[in-house]
């Protein structure tokens, strides 16, 4: 007998999409992405083998400065006008060990899409107050901007990297199950 699939969606009021990337390469930027979308189908409340599609808006991007925030924006990094839109579709979530994943999968940004492995650290699952069933779920990985198209770079005058090319995702995901 087949196992009924389950469908969940993102709690956008608790979660989070983050990014962190070296600059001059003695300090990091934080940045976030305010506007996404993310869901989960599994087999029963299992989810090893989910699918699981992600995406976000790249106008929402948010890392404390407006200025920057418009360069990223811009053509120069995201290019937002004519790719608004960031995407994550797994390929496989693998166990590991209770509360460890693998989750592999196609991410596409700026047009570009590539395979990212990336470690998924399992929360526990929770009834919140209203009956709703929730998991949780904490994300990372590392990408090159580079590969996917986002290619600006500059050199100070001592010729020390303005932007790194390793970009650090952490992402704290609560799922909602859907009746």
């Amino acid at each position: 007998m087949a196992t009924l699939k389950t469908a969940w969606v993102a709690d956008p009021t608790h979660s989070e999409v983050q990014f962190k990337v070296k600059h001059l390469v003695i300090s990091t930027v934080t940045g976030s992405f305010k506007s996404f979308e993310a869901s989960a189908e599994t087999d029963g409340d299992s989810f090893e083998g989910a699918s699981i599609k992600f995406s976000a808006d790249v106008n929402s991007i948010d890392t404390n400065m407006e200025q920057r925030d418009a360069h990223l924006k811009s053509a120069d990094f995201f290019d937002a006008e004519n790719f608004p839109t960031l995407s994550f579709v797994s390929t496989s979530l693998t166990k590991k060990s209770d509360d460890e994943y693998v989750l592999t999968g196609d991410l596409t940004m700026r047009g570009v899409t590539k395979s990212v492995t990336l470690s998924a650290e399992y929360g526990g699952q929770m009834v919140d107050f209203y009956g709703n069933t929730k998991v949780g779920f904490e994300i990372a990985g590392k990408v090159n901007r580079k590969e996917f198209g986002l290619n600006w770079a500059a050199v100070t005058e001592a010729g020390g990297i303005v932007v790194s090319d390793e970009v650090k995702l952490h992402i704290n995901i609560q799922l909602i199950k859907q009746a």
